[in-house]
């Protein structure tokens, strides 16, 4: 499984406008939902930002998806979802997520699975926490000028392994 298999680049936020954890959550839920609009099952649902952002709190509640080094991986499970469905964004003057580090979290993925979805939804986050732990290319994700180098990144490092 690649992070390229599920994250699109116009998911990729270069620089988010949040200042706090409940920011993030909810512009990162409302690009998804504007990406996504009918991943839900059900005919004529759609993904909405406010079901997608219920879901990351609901998580979130649980214990802080900050997982140090500056980085955060916000994730839920949605019963209605088709697919897995991922957003990235980065905020070069860091965020308070209450990281086990209690540094602030300048990279943030944001993973939202089907409900049934238990071993995709693992090795998504597996997936991310390895490249995420290392060092040069979080440097990478925060030296980029753009989304477009940071969609680059992300994929010549998904390439690698």
């Amino acid at each position: 499984m690649k992070i390229t298999d599920f994250l699109k680049q116009e998911l990729v936020v270069a620089e988010l406008q949040a200042t706090d954890k409940a920011g993030v959550l909810a512009e990162l839920a409302q690009k998804m939902a504007e990406e996504y609009p009918a991943l839900a099952q059900e005919k004529y649902a759609n993904l909405s930002a406010a079901d997608l952002e219920r879901v990351l709190w609901e998580r979130e509640r649980l214990e802080s998806t900050g997982i140090a080094d500056g980085v955060a991986i916000p994730h839920g499970k949605m019963a209605s979802l088709s697919e897995l469905v991922a957003a990235f964004g980065r905020s070069s003057a860091g965020i308070d997520f209450q990281a086990i580090d209690g540094k602030p979290s300048h990279i943030f993925f944001v993973l939202v699975a089907p409900e049934n979805s238990v071993g995709l939804h693992l090795k998504a986050l597996a997936r991310i926490s390895r490249l995420c732990k290392n060092q040069s290319f979080r440097t990478r994700l925060l030296e980029a000028k753009d989304a477009n180098e940071l969609f680059q990144a992300i994929s010549e490092e998904d390439g690698r392994y």
